[in-house]
């Protein structure tokens, strides 16, 4: 194989989660298992495609044979840094291993972050609570309107967010007091993102969020396999939340992407053009819309359209090519809460060069991801993690 013409696809299914990991309880995750749940709730998966990659050979899954004969290789992999965010995921599966988790604020902000943020933008501000996005515009976006100022609020996970109304704040200016408010939260209090959340509406009733979310991630504290495949000549696409996540490090090219569907029409865009690399792209809907909202319905559906596109991908793969679908934590529908979960993540690995039926267990780190492909692509590991590169390829 050419070294310059091979390519890797990485798709991040945010939020789907394969089962507790053993430290779940005292994150409050107990009993959380995205897909399994998931699919007990709707009676049993159908989702061809995927239990062809081996999915219901992973865990068990309502709905899906384990008794197939998977069309590439199959496992699961645990989280070693501690947390269960968007952020300390991607950057596990780059290569970065985290001891220690983002601030989080349950109690919402100390003044001296909104006492730095009123004196640095000129505002005043409404809210600091932690709070659901579509409940706080509900119950603030009418005052925001009056006053003009801004809503800040956080989440369980570790991240300021800043909602205005687009007519009040237009979107340029709230990416500019997002990128203020990035500077300030520094040090103890550097949180893993802050993020723009416009909305629009004439009054609570019909307030909603649009599609200019924009995050301003913590840049990364150490080396990332992106950053080496792109000094080693090869092209590094972000499609979607990637190039948010990764403060844009290591990346040659970014793509936006409003929807998962959006994306992987974009993905396959990529396909035709790029000759060499690494494409990674993370299909946010199954966090944002349907995991955030215990939507059972909308993720299941979401799991269905990916499925029936699957194998416009495996179609569009090169003889070298190999794919890879896996995710950062679990965000499980199915329980009360409305918050990422401990979970493991899936990792199906696929295309011509693959071998079939492999079953290459449970992976103590995401990094496990970064160390096979550095092996793939030839360039150097960041130094954490163990390939399993070896048990992939065909002779």
């Amino acid at each position: 194989m050419a070294k310059k013409k091979k390519r890797a696809v990485v798709i991040i299914l945010d939020g789907v989660g394969i089962g507790e990991m053993p430290d779940a309880s005292a994150y409050g995750d107990a009993g959380s298992n995205t897909l399994a749940n998931l699919a007990t709730e709707t009676g049993g998966f159908n989702l061809p495609s995927l239990e062809s990659l081996g999915l219901g050979k992973i865990v068990p899954i309502k709905g899906l044979r384990n008794d197939i004969r998977a069309q590439g290789a199959y496992g699961k992999m645990a989280e070693k840094s501690a947390g269960k965010d968007s952020t300390t995921g991607h950057w596990e599966l780059a290569g970065l291993i985290l001891d220690k988790p983002f601030p989080t604020y349950p109690n919402g902000f100390p003044e001296e972050i909104i006492n730095s943020f009123k004196e640095k933008t000129g505002l005043g501000i409404l809210g600091n609570i932690p709070a659901s996005g579509t409940e706080i515009i509900k119950d603030l976006g009418e005052e925001h309107v009056r006053t003009g100022k801004p809503i800040i609020y956080t989440s369980a996970d570790s991240v300021f967010q800043i909602a205005a109304h687009e007519d009040i704040i237009p979107v340029d200016e709230l990416y500019r007091i997002c990128q203020i408010s990035r500077e300030i939260l520094s040090g103890e209090h550097a949180v893993a993102r802050v993020i723009a959340r416009p909305f629009v509406g004439t009054s609570s009733a019909d307030f909603q969020r649009t599609r200019n979310r924009k995050d301003f991630s913590l840049k990364p504290p150490g080396t990332l396999l992106h950053e080496n495949l792109s000094k080693a000549g090869y092209n590094v696409v972000g499609i979607g939340k990637i190039n948010d996540l990764y403060a844009g490090v290591g990346l040659t090219k970014n793509i936006h992407a409003k929807s998962n569907e959006e994306g992987m029409k974009k993905l396959l865009q990529e396909l035709a053009i790029i000759e060499s690399g690494l494409i990674m792209i993370n299909l946010v809907d199954f966090d944002m819309l349907w995991g955030h909202r215990n939507d059972v319905t909308g993720f299941y559906q979401g799991l269905k359209e990916f499925d029936v596109w699957l194998p416009l991908l495996i179609s569009n793969l090169k003889q070298d090519d190999i794919a890879i679908i896996t995710a950062d934590h679990g965000n499980d529908p199915t329980t009360p809460s409305t918050d990422h979960s401990r979970e493991y993540v899936l990792l199906l690995i696929f295309g011509p060069p693959i071998k079939e039926d492999i079953n290459i267990g449970v992976r103590t780190s995401f990094t496990d991801l970064q160390a096979t492909l550095a092996g793939y692509f030839n360039v150097p590991s960041t130094g954490n993690g163990q390939s399993f590169l070896d048990l992939l390829i065909l002779d």
